[in-house]
């Protein structure tokens, strides 16, 4: 075994192994070893059948009536007693692949969403697509793990059957079956293997890149269309179709060899049977069923020592998505080569404020310093307003206060997180209700329906509900609801939740002064201590500190009263 077969060997092994050894280890076992038992069964008939063919064949020669309708009759009894058996085993495989898979997808999914993977997987360029990783390339890896697993069993227990039916006809056959065999395995391995698993990799990339590109443009559809970017979106598009057809291209010449080598491979096992047991069949030493008898064995026996030449080309996609799960699996586990986490990091710590201490904030990629030893505090009621030119590392400092950010140096003391609540400029409007929307994250928090409905007229949406059918109708909120709409509903969480703190970043930004002045007033009165991200005089009376950022790391810290904008 190669180094790389080694490493690939090992990538599947980690991949694939839990589901065996936790929770649902019992119920995965069981169903395989009923596999194995129905591929036995299977085995069992094909040499039953194979037998019956050289059998009634043999009667056809020698022209005997009553042996010919015999054999017939015991084919059709076999087949009565098979036909179940092959289509349960159908059954049973699938039942079994789909389970790994669910049980696969939720251990992906946990870690994706664990420790905010989720967020940090977009500044990672190693991992791309990682909605296809969990969608698609987990479905192929359960679904081909079981295909090869079984067709090697089935190999090895179609090998062991048909030997010693071939080996009792003609020892010359299996002397000559086991030189072909090597041969063919070697050259597919060597010629063609490091090629095609190398070109299938990027090929599953180029693909997933295309798809993306696609999903970005419909769901953007609105603000290309305004911009009448549509020619600038094709001309990409087609780059990334273009990008997977030439590699598709290449794949398919290197295939094409395979093809050659693999059909020439298979066909002259038509001929060569016959040919090594010709002179005792002419002879009349054995009988023409006898003949077809062997060729069936012969055929049988090479396909089982010549699992990898007849796959090979399924094996290398296979190989391919292994690699792309494997590395996905390791950085969501947090051992992957280049982790984000491997500058400096700014600490986290449990307080009962929020406070930050000598900071120094540097973007995920840490090419550029935002923020140079910022030291602060927000008390309870002290409402801190952040304002600075764009880019001048605002949002990111909200980021950084999050725990999403942390590159840089320093402290940042913050309470339990049900005591923060953040708000971006584009509210995020999750699939479901009206109801789902108000109470997004906690959506089992039980809230009657008059509350709810008084909480939109509270942000001035009195109507909203009866607009659309009521608080539990599923609707597409994003395309339903103006961005200040959205924004309303945002901050209607936020009165709902009542967080100790609040961190806006421009979460009134498409609202007009007077919604504006009547949402900060009502979160100013719940008690909640306000940070925000903005540029209007008209809010700075709710804050009691203005942090002012001038782009280049530097900071001032300031009383809000007296403050002027420049």
């Amino acid at each position: 075994m190669t180094k790389v077969d080694h490493h690939l060997w090992q990538r599947f092994w980690a991949v694939a192994t839990p589901y065996w050894r936790l929770e649902e280890k019992w119920k995965a076992w069981g169903m395989l070893a009923l596999l194995v038992l129905l591929l036995l069964a299977e085995t069992r008939f094909a040499v039953l059948f194979n037998q019956q063919t050289g059998e009634f064949t043999s009667a056809l020669a020698a022209r005997d009536e009553e042996r010919f309708w015999d054999a017939i009759q015991l084919c059709l009894v076999l087949l009565m007693l098979a036909v179940p058996i092959y289509a349960f085993y159908y059954y049973v495989r699938d039942k079994l692949g789909i389970l790994w898979r669910r049980w696969l997808t939720n251990r992906f999914l946990d870690g994706y969403f664990s420790k905010r993977h989720f967020y940090e997987l977009n500044s990672n360029a190693g991992i791309d697509n990682p909605d296809q990783r969990i969608a698609e390339d987990i479905n192929t890896f359960t679904q081909r793990s079981l295909y090869f697993l079984l067709i090697l069993i089935g190999a090895m227990l179609q090998l062991v059957a048909f030997s010693s039916v071939l080996w009792s006809i003609s020892r010359e056959m299996v002397y000559f079956l086991v030189l072909y065999a090597t041969f063919g395995t070697l050259v597919t391995l060597f010629v063609f293997g490091k090629v095609l698993i190398g070109l299938n990799f990027l090929q599953l990339k180029r693909e997933a890149d295309f798809r993306f590109g696609l999903v970005r443009i419909r769901e953007n559809a609105e603000s290309i269309a305004f911009y009448r970017g549509e020619a600038q979106e094709s001309q990409q598009i087609k780059r990334r179709f273009t990008e997977a057809f030439n590699n598709f291209n290449r794949l398919i010449k290197s295939q094409l060899f395979l093809n050659l080598f693999q059909y020439a491979y298979g066909l002259l096992t038509i001929v060569l049977p016959s040919a090594l047991i010709a002179s005792r069949v002419l002879s009349g030493e054995l009988e023409v069923g006898s003949a077809v008898q062997a060729a069936g064995a012969f055929a049988a026996v090479l396909s089982a020592m010549t699992v990898i030449v007849e796959n090979f080309e399924s094996l290398s996609r296979f190989a391919a998505g292994i690699d792309r799960l494997s590395t996905f699996s390791r950085v969501l586990a947090g051992k992957a080569e280049g982790s984000l986490r491997s500058g400096g990091v700014i600490v986290s710590v449990h307080a009962s404020r929020l406070a930050l201490e000598d900071v120094t904030l540097q973007t995920p990629n840490q090419e550029r310093t935002l923020i140079r030893n910022l030291s602060l505090a927000i008390d309870a009621g002290q409402g801190l307003m952040i304002v600075g030119d764009s880019g001048s590392g605002k949002s990111s400092l909200l980021r950084a206060i999050a725990g999403l950010w942390y590159c840089g140096s320093g402290r940042i003391l913050r309470p339990d997180p049900e005591d923060l609540l953040f708000l971006p400029q584009q509210p995020y409007m999750i699939l479901g209700s009206l109801r789902s929307q108000l109470l997004y994250p906690n959506k089992d928090r039980p809230i009657a329906d008059a509350d709810l409905l008084h909480l939109l007229e509270r942000v001035n949406l009195p109507d909203l509900a009866a607009r659309f059918g009521g608080l539990d109708l599923d609707l597409d909120w994003d395309k339903l609801l103006s961005v200040g709409e959205q924004q309303r509903i945002a901050l209607a969480r936020v009165l709902l939740t009542q967080p100790r703190y609040v961190m806006l970043d421009e979460a009134t930004s498409a609202l007009d002064v007077a919604n504006e002045e009547s949402l900060y007033r009502q979160l100013a009165a719940s008690g909640t201590t306000i940070v925000s991200v903005g540029h209007r005089a008209t809010i700075l009376k709710y804050h009691q500190q203005v942090l002012q950022l001038t782009g280049d790391g530097a900071w001032l810290l300031q009383p809000a009263q007296g403050y002027r904008f420049g």
